[in-house]
């Protein structure tokens, strides 16, 4: 059982997590890392497969080069966006903060770890990077609750990563995150304060017994 106040804690977490683009040179303690990276590795996976692996980014070689595949993808994906208009405000968002963040981490998933038959897996390939999404949703929260800003960088070709970062062919490259310090934590999702989309009521997305 949990006490009240926990209870309210685990809620306010997941309610103040933000995505995060702006961050601040800080270097982050390495016990903080170590519980956030804890957090992900106690993440639920089907079969219990635990698919994912951690790449830490510290190198700001490799972080000036991983932006550089970013913002390739982002620019191929703002023509998608001339026919409404939109594509000089998709191009004036802040993506991605990679360079400026002390710490990147590439999260994978192996689809090939715990054999051929993966309880679960067998029926549902996707479950790999379902359980990944999973660990990554945990370090999401327990960054939050260090006092630590993280970003979900979602524009890149998975060959360039693989390539920047030695990869595995068979391997995917899932995430790249980006955590640091930030004075800019956002009251209100990013996409939101832009006008880019808005918050979908939750009662218009539940259902009872039938679509």
């Amino acid at each position: 059982m949990f006490t009240k106040d926990e209870k309210e804690a685990i809620y306010k977490v997941i309610v103040k997590r933000r995505d995060v683009r702006s961050f601040l040179p800080d270097p982050i303690p390495k016990d903080a890392i170590s519980r956030i990276l804890e957090a992900a590795h106690h993440a639920p996976s089907v079969g219990f497969m635990q698919p994912w692996n951690f790449i830490l980014i510290t190198s700001q070689e490799i972080k000036e080069r991983l932006a550089w595949a970013a913002d390739k993808e982002r620019r191929a994906l703002a023509i998608h966006y001339e026919d409404d208009g939109r594509s000089t405000k998709f191009l004036s968002l802040k993506i991605e903060g990679i360079k400026e963040a002390p710490l990147s981490i590439c999260v994978t998933t192996d689809p090939s770890r715990g054999g051929s038959h993966v309880l679960g897996r067998n029926s549902l390939p996707e479950t790999d990077i379902m359980s990944t999404a999973c660990a990554i949703q945990n370090m999401w929260l327990a960054s939050c609750a260090e006092g630590l800003a993280m970003g979900w960088v979602s524009f890149y070709k998975k060959a360039d990563v693989r390539e920047i970062l030695e990869i595995p062919p068979h391997v995917e490259p899932v995430a790249l995150l980006s955590i640091g310090y930030t004075d800019e934590y956002p009251k209100q999702p990013i996409l939101a304060t832009a006008r880019w989309e808005k918050k979908r009521e939750i009662e218009n997305l539940v259902s009872y017994n039938k679509w």
